[in-house]
This record gives structure tokens, C-alpha cells and sequence, in this order.
């Protein structure tokens, strides 16, 4: 059961990153890119049963923001990638402080939502500073990586998005798994969680791949746009 709606999640998700910029340009996946991290720190809470391993969700949600960054960066240029990765913090920060405020207000003697919110909107400090800047971090770091492979491998979109995708994956998974989970978990049981997550999200990253050239299919930059995206990326 599990199996088949992580497939029908995983389509879904990739389809509406695609839709996004299809009907909404770069515009659509700035939203997208706030959005899915929105989405994803409500959700990671819940876990599952997944090959015999207990994980949560999330892990397509923020995969799908990989997704966005990487047509960001090969349509409309790494400034503006960046710029997508800086809206969806500020979004997910703008989320979590309004929230936490409206945790704080004393509920009426009829009201019945006080509870469920809570245990939907508390967050743990320490998980969650680990959570944004380790998202933060390796999604500037992929960017970048990201456009260096587009330079070396111009033709080889599968390679650079892959390759980025991958690595940055791992530096977030076992940082932030180290950084949120130190000193609580026994070092092997940190390891393992981590691993667990990198295996899943390498899956999804190559599955996320054929989505990543529906979105570029056909595009091709005018003269004009390709001096304009020069301009931008030696600023």
C-alpha cells in the first residue's frame, strides 16, 4: 500500500513542479519552491513502514524543490535559482512565526482545534534550525554544483542533475540527521537513519529526471536571453 502511493505521490508531486513552470514560468516555481518546504515540515512528522525501515514523509516534497532549482538554473540561470532557494526560507520562516504566535493565544472554552494544532504546528528548536540550514545549504551548494556541471557537460542534462542532486542530497541527509539527533541517538542508529533517507532520496532523484527534461523539452534561449543570463551570472 505504501509502495504504490509513495509512486502515485512521487508522479504527482514531479507533475505539478513541471505544470508550475508550464503555465507560470520561474514565477510558478518560486511559489512551488515555498510551497513543497511548507508541506514538508508539516508532513515529516508522520512515519511509515517503508522496505521493513520506519521513515517519515517529506522526503518527494523536498526532493520536488531539487527539481524546481534544477529547471530554475537551466532555463533561467543560477541568480535566479538562488533567488527561488532565498523565497522558499523566508516563506517557510514567515510560516513557522506566525504559527508558533497563533499557538500562543488562549482558546475559547468551545474551541476544539487547539490540541490537534499543536501537535500538528510544535516544532523542536534544535530540529528545526537543522532542518532550514541544512536545506538552505545544500540546495545553494547544488545550484552551484549544478551550473559547474552544466559548463563541463552541456549535453549530458541527466549527469549534472543526478550528479548535484545526489551529492547534495547526502551532505543534508547526514548533517542535519547528525546535527538534529546528536547526543540523543547512539552514532549507528544516526548512521542508519541517515543512510536510509540518502538510499530513498537517491531513488527519487533519478526518478525525478525525466520530469527535469519534460520541463527544458524544446527550450531553446533567444540570442537576447542568453547575453542576458552572461550579464547576470558574471555579476
Amino acid at each position: 500500500m505504501n509502495i504504490g502511493l509513495a509512486v502515485l505521490e512521487l508522479i504527482v508531486v514531479f507533475s505539478l513542479v513541471v505544470l508550475s513552470d508550464k503555465l507560470f514560468k520561474k514565477e510558478g516555481l518560486f511559489a512551488w519552491a515555498s510551497i513543497a518546504l511548507i508541506i514538508a515540515n508539516l508532513i515529516v512528522g508522520k512515519t511509515i513502514d517503508f522496505f521493513g525501515f520506519t521513515g517519515s514523509l517529506g522526503n518527494i516534497a523536498f526532493a520536488s524543490i531539487f527539481l524546481a532549482a534544477d529547471i530554475i538554473s537551466e532555463k533561467y540561470g543560477k541568480k535566479e535559482a538562488k533567488r527561488a532557494i532565498y523565497l522558499s526560507v523566508f516563506s517557510c520562516a514567515s510560516f513557522v512565526a506566525i504559527t508558533q504566535i497563533s499557538l500562543l493565544f488562549i482558546p475559547s472554552a468551545n474551541d476544539t482545534l487547539q490540541e490537534p494544532m499543536k501537535q500538528l504546528l510544535s516544532i523542536n528548536i534544535r530540529t528545526s534550525i537543522a532542518s532550514i540550514v541544512m536545506f538552505f545549504v545544500s540546495n545553494i551548494v547544488n545550484i552551484h554544483l549544478y551550473n559547474f556541471l552544466k559548463k563541463k557537460f552541456p549535453k549530458q542534462l541527466w549527469l549534472r542533475n543526478n550528479v548535484a542532486t545526489i551529492l547534495c542530497n547526502c551532505l543534508e541527509n547526514y548533517l542535519f540527521v547528525g546535527l538534529a539527533f546528536a547526543f540523543i541517538f547512539p552514532v549507528m542508529t544516526i548512521l542508519s537513519i541517515a543512510t536510509f533517507k540518502t538510499v530513498l532520496e537517491i531513488i527519487i532523484s533519478v526518478c525525478s529526471t525525466p520530469f527535469l527534461y519534460a520541463a527544458t523539452k524544446k527550450f531553446k534561449k533567444s540570442k537576447d536571453d542568453k547575453i542576458e543570463e552572461v550579464a547576470k551570472e558574471k555579476k
